[in-house]
């Protein structure tokens, strides 16, 4: 029986950043089919009683840094705390994520490159050149995904997922949706990969 797990996160969360091999290396061992659903950041702030980092207090600003810290050197993952694009409009490059998804389901190469782009290489995913150079570097063409990417059926497709994740109950990134339950940030992959284990 194949295994699917609904992956909703906004590209520009070091947690799902820093989450990228782990969840790789758990969808491989199993078998695991992705759909990759990156959603729109302030809207899902805005609906499931979230705060952006920049409007929280200033102990949960500096604590964020500090676990942003402890698990890079945990997991020997090199991230840049303060990257010049950030926080950037994703709506572009979910859309491309989105459009590849609908295509052939293979968007984690593009996915995970966006976050890599933004967190470890300090890159713009919202300039449009920026974007057509990582579509390239993952194996497509540029011009036909970005074209696909600013399609009426794309941007609503980017609205829609967003909605859709909310009705389930996402309120941060990433969130992993297996078999009806969430496991909500990069710590609870073991979590998914039990989970997957026992069905």
């Amino acid at each position: 029986m194949t295994k699917t797990i609904d992956y909703y996160h906004f590209l520009l969360s070091p947690w799902s950043y820093l989450g990228i091999n782990r969840f790789n290396d758990v969808v491989e061992k199993h078998g695991a089919v992705v759909n990759y659903k990156p959603i729109s950041v302030m809207d899902t702030f805005q609906n499931m009683g979230g705060t952006p980092p920049a409007k929280r207090h200033p102990s949960r600003q500096r604590f964020r840094m500090d676990e942003l810290k402890r698990w890079s050197k945990h997991l020997n993952i090199p991230i840049n705390l303060k990257p010049v694009f950030w926080p950037a409009d994703q709506a572009l490059a979910a859309q491309m994520v989105l459009a590849v998804n609908a295509a052939n389901g293979k968007a984690g190469k593009l996915s995970d490159a966006l976050l890599t782009a933004v967190w470890a290489e300090d890159r713009n995913i919202a300039d449009e050149e920026t974007l057509a150079a990582i579509a390239q570097q993952c194996g497509f063409d540029p011009k036909t995904l970005i074209a696909q990417a600013k399609s009426d059926a794309m941007i609503e497709a980017y609205k829609s997922t967003t909605a859709e994740a909310h009705e389930r109950d996402v309120f941060g990134s990433p969130t992993y949706v297996y078999n009806g339950e969430n496991y909500w940030g990069q710590d609870r992959i073991d979590f998914l990969d039990r989970a997957l284990i026992e069905t």
